[in-house]
């Protein structure tokens, strides 16, 4: 039999083999479900923080969110399950590209839905990428108390921890490869907050951005890209993927010892810094590669998807004139494009230079929504957030692996990192832009402001004390904001006379932080000037929040998956919290900047250096 037939006579069978995986998989979810719901973990827990930096209940918040994990990827198989196969055509001369027609788009689509939620893509077979990325949060953080606290999200080993907030997922495939625009001395696109998925080589840095965090020591934590391909060989959908990859794609013949390599977490002492110890011959290295490749490839066809970024919201209703904004929604809108400055970075397509007296008449495309993003990168000038469970990380864990030896000798330089291929980023993959690091240090992607607000239903704001059940998030890089009025006020106000030469956690008396107190910027170099000294009102800013809050999609039809939330809404009462205010939500957990060392000459000392140094 050729291989052409056999891949053709997968569309025959695909529907009777994927019923036996599927019986075999219910039952392997039944069993790890009944694990977490014992409160076990597979590795010893790592806990180098010192009291009060982890949030109560953190496990039971870790097996709810994977219980929610299981319910979509349920349905997910389903509805792989019930997909008509698509049709492979015959062969004809002429040009024949390999398109599977009919439901060739839903299928690769419902394979990278499989993956996105698939937690056997850890060495603990305990954290899938939608443990830091759950649709009800705007595919971002789903567990409120960590994004009030440790910013970052428990990998497979818990409580190792990256750095940085999960960026959302939505829009995220609509930028483009990582360039410089020699003409503006600027960067722009890219994936990850510092953009290191550049694009460089799949010219889509969003499936290179899915291509990090299987392998990321603090996150998935596999400690070799060929346990992704270990693992899809295993996988319930494994015919899914063969019939949109080819029937012998995972034909790898793995060495004996794989399973135990791949359920050992990255960085273990044991690998002595090999990032290959699966030992696999030069063509099998080769195929697993590809693999990993079609793995990044099949979930950002997902995250393109209209699952995922489907311009529902109430703006795009507007748009279409079949919603009509509040007075306070449009008040914002034509601050956010005015007064506000927002679209200089966050550009709908307007204009923003207005003369007194004039009026903006110009209008938005409706064919081609705005993303709400430049693509490009900048330093806010965020204070060091003492929070970040990254800087308390410098002893080992019980595989040996230490997530931060400089502790808060540490600073996040974003792209400058990024740039110099250093500690705590990736390899830069072209040496022209090296250069340029001190241009960038401190910068970080603007994100699309695009589902900023979106929460759970049964928790319909961000904003503390409103008197509605919220969802606690957090924003920027580094988490220190806890609000959107915090984050409007923040630009509104970060180099007015609210600004002091102190760390986090130490505002003068008589000041508040985050409402009359900014503390220092951790990397003061090539800040954003466009905000800082806006001169918005109280009422503006509420406004702007606003008009950030039409931007959520699920407006004109329910948000795919949004209804899986099963924790709990937070609430306050301002009658005896002092912090029950979106102005001072999450102050009660501000805790004080220790004396900080200068800034670790791993970071600091990398060539070229910052200039002016980083203190």
């Amino acid at each position: 039999m050729t291989r052409r037939t056999v891949i053709g006579l997968s569309t025959v069978t695909i529907t009777a083999v994927a019923a036996l995986f599927i019986s075999s998989q219910t039952a392997l979810i039944s069993a790890q479900n009944h694990e977490h719901e014992k409160g076990e973990a597979p590795f010893p827990a790592y806990n180098p923080y010192p009291p009060g930096i982890l949030p109560a209940g953190l496990d039971s918040e870790i097996a709810r969110v994977l219980r929610e994990i299981d319910v979509i990827e349920g349905r997910a198989i389903e509805r792989w399950h019930s997909l008509p196969p698509p049709t492979r055509l015959p062969q004809r001369p002429g040009p024949n590209p390999p398109v599977l027609q009919g439901t060739g788009t839903e299928s690769i689509e419902t394979l990278g839905e499989l993956m996105l939620f698939d937690k056997n893509m850890s060495p603990g077979r305990n954290q899938a990428c939608t443990s830091c990325h759950m649709p009800y949060a705007g595919w971002s953080g789903p567990i409120p108390s960590v994004n009030l606290t440790i910013i970052a999200y428990p990998g497979t080993v818990h409580f190792r921890a990256g750095k940085r907030t999960p960026q959302r997922h939505t829009y995220a495939p609509f930028f483009p490869a990582l360039q410089y625009n020699q003409e503006q001395g600027l960067f722009f696109g890219g994936n990850f907050w510092d953009s290191r998925a550049t694009g460089y080589r799949l010219r889509n840095p969003d499936a290179e951005q899915a291509q990090g965090p299987p392998v990321d020591t603090q996150e998935m934590g596999f400690p070799d890209t060929a346990c992704v391909a270990f693992r899809l060989s295993q996988a319930v959908y494994k015919p899914l993927f063969e019939l949109m990859w080819g029937k012998d794609s995972l034909d790898i013949k793995f060495p004996h010892d794989t399973e135990e390599i791949c359920a050992t977490p990255g960085g273990a002492a044991v690998f002595g810094g090999d990032p290959e110890p699966i030992k696999l011959r030069p063509e099998e290295r080769t195929e697993a590669e590809t693999v990993y490749d079609h793995w990044g490839a099949s979930i950002d066809a997902y995250e393109q998807s209209v699952q995922v970024s489907n311009f529902t919201s109430k703006f795009d209703a507007f748009l279409k004139n079949n919603y009509t904004m509040t007075a306070d929604e449009m008040a914002g809108f034509l601050l956010f494009n005015g007064k506000g400055n927002c679209n200089s970075c966050h550009v709908d397509g307007r204009g923003t230079t207005l003369n007194p007296g004039q009026v903006d008449t110009s209008t938005t495309a409706t064919a081609n929504p705005p993303v709400f993003t430049c693509f490009g990168s900048a330093n806010e000038g965020l204070p060091l957030n003492p929070r970040d469970a990254f800087y308390y990380q410098t002893t080992p864990d019980s595989f040996g692996f230490i997530g931060n030896p400089y502790g808060f000798g540490y600073r996040d330089l974003g792209m400058g990192t990024f740039l110099r291929s250093g500690f705590g980023s990736g390899p830069n993959p072209n040496r022209n832009w090296i250069q340029f690091a001190p241009m960038v240090d401190g910068q970080f992607q603007v994100a699309t402001t695009r589902n900023v607000a979106m929460t759970p239903p049964q928790c319909p704001t961000t904003e503390a004390g409103t008197g509605k059940p919220y969802f606690q998030k957090e924003f920027f890089h580094n988490g220190y904001i806890k609000s959107l009025k915090q984050l409007v006020h923040f630009y509104n106000t970060r180099d007015t006379s609210f600004a002091y030469p102190v760390t986090s956690g130490h505002c003068p008396a008589g000041t508040i932080e985050r409402v009359t107190c900014w503390p220092m910027k951790e990397v003061p170099n090539n800040l954003d000037t466009t905000t800082g000294m806006l001169g918005l009102t109280d009422t503006e800013e509420n406004q702007i929040v606003a008009f950030l809050e039409t931007l959520s999609d699920g407006f004109t039809t329910p948000y795919p998956n949004s209804d899986t939330f099963t924790g709990a809404c937070m609430t306050c009462n301002p009658a005896t919290d002092p912090n029950c205010s979106p102005s001072r939500q999450g102050n009660g957990e501000l805790i004080p900047t220790p004396p900080l060392p200068p800034c670790a000459s791993a970071v600091c000392g990398v060539a070229p250096v910052p200039s002016p140094p980083i203190p």
